[in-house]
């Protein structure tokens, strides 16, 4: 029972983080657009600057994320799981305050910095919580309904930009993410696999410390090894084929999401002239269908179907979607494109699965860390690749007429993560 409560705790967390941070999505291309190129639906400036972002985001997540997975194994997930949903209240406040040109460039720059310390850590951390309090039978389901109360919180987020001013949207947002992160304070237990593999903690709840005077060294000692995130990374790959199989997968798939997350509503914009409204339409469609496929159809498919085979179904079906973006003829090709999330949703909670399986219980933290560090490598390399690719065909400059060029080009990319997907061989998970 204890531990239901602290799922359903911890779903309510992920639900008010999502969408908080999902409902500003619809609306920070106008805001970018009109800040940087006013009365434009195509600006090479603002696809360079979220392309920088992006680079800069991925390089900082590289080192923080092993990190953070590793600390939460050591402190508890609450402890660490505090400091991201705290500090991410700061960006979506600046364009809450005002979105001139000047205050977009503060919000950038604290955008950057922050994210660099926290950007997927919440998912992240979350994924950890779940592993320590569910078996490795129902991982692959758990996983799923973790993700389908993601897409539930972008469903409802996007409905809300919908309907909302652009000013309202980001005030909005600012008062979730201050709910959200109290509210996981108060409520959120955290999930202890042994009290004994816990050292001190880094935020007391008032409980007498667990580590000794005479363990302090031991302590520091851990903690030191916590920051070697890079060897660490290192050493997780090498650990089985299994894992090293699954990271390269999760490189190129988030490869293509990163690429076709940057490019997508420039491309739409510059394409079919979309407006915030036509992004929230599109979202909303994409997100409905990914609530009904991870909380409905997932729990059905993973157990008869195994997670490596639905690992591969989510995985071609998230190409067959890129490619049609990227021929797109008309204006409701997107939206039917976007229909295409109730398959393609599977790849992410079947890959995390498998990873989860591969570990022990107290090493959720270090593998849900190590494979967001990967993550965070191709959020470095995909800027560099399709940033300048978008800019260069969305422009008068383009060398021939197919501004949906640099969207194939991610389809691609995804597809090198299906084939690798399916030589994937699952080992027997270790039992906790």
């Amino acid at each position: 029972m204890d531990k239901l409560n602290g799922l359903s705790h911890l779903f309510m967390t992920v639900f008010l983080h999502n969408f908080s941070s999902h409902m500003v999505i619809p609306a920070i291309t106008d805001v970018t657009m009109a800040a940087l190129c006013p009365g434009k639906d195509e600006c090479s400036l603002a696809i360079y600057l979220t392309g920088f972002q992006q680079a800069m985001i991925g390089l900082g997540t590289l080192v923080m994320m092993p990190l953070l997975g590793n600390l939460s194994d050591k402190y508890g997930r609450k402890a660490i799981l505090t400091f991201p949903m705290a500090l991410t209240i700061i960006p979506t406040g600046i364009l809450a305050y005002s979105r001139t040109t000047k205050f977009f460039y503060v919000y950038y720059v604290f955008k950057i910095l922050i994210a660099m310390v926290c950007d997927g850590s919440v998912p992240c951390l979350a994924l950890a919580y779940v592993a320590d309090n569910v078996t490795e039978a129902r991982r692959g389901t758990a996983f799923g309904i973790l993700s389908g109360i993601g897409s539930a919180a972008f469903v409802c987020g996007t409905l809300s930009a919908r309907f909302l001013s652009t000013a309202l949207t980001f005030q909005v947002s600012t008062l979730v993410a201050v709910i959200g992160a109290l509210y996981m304070r108060i409520f959120l237990r955290d999930s202890v696999v042994d009290d004994n593999h816990l050292y001190t903690p880094i935020i007391s709840e008032g409980k007498p410390s667990i580590a000794k005077i005479d363990e302090k060294p031991k302590s520091n000692l851990q903690l030191f090894k916590a920051l070697c995130s890079l060897l660490d990374l290192n050493s997780f790959l090498n650990s089985s084929l299994t894992i090293t199989q699954a990271a390269i997968v999760a490189f190129f798939s988030n490869l293509a999401d990163v690429g076709l997350h940057g490019s997508m509503m420039y491309y739409l914009k510059a394409r079919f002239h979309f407006d915030k409204n036509q992004f929230a339409d599109l979202m909303v469609i994409s997100n409905i269908a990914a609530t009904v496929s991870q909380l409905l159809l997932m729990p059905i498919l993973a157990p008869t179907l195994g997670e490596a085979r639905l690992l591969s179904i989510g995985l071609f079906f998230n190409c067959i979607h890129m490619f049609l973006y990227s021929i797109a003829w008309s204006s409701w090709v997107p939206y039917a494109a976007a229909m295409f999330s109730i398959l393609f949703v599977f790849s992410q909670p079947c890959m995390r699965s498998i990873v989860s399986k591969q570990v022990g219980p107290h090493e959720q933290g270090r593998a849900q860390g190590c494979i967001s560090g990967i993550c965070s490598v191709a959020h470095i390399v995909s800027p560099l690749a399709f940033s300048p690719l978008t800019a260069l065909f969305l422009s008068e400059r383009a060398p021939f007429n197919f501004p949906g060029f640099s969207i194939m080009c991610i389809g691609f990319a995804s597809m090198v993560s299906f084939v690798q997907s399916m030589m994937l061989r699952v080992v027997p998970p270790i039992l906790s």
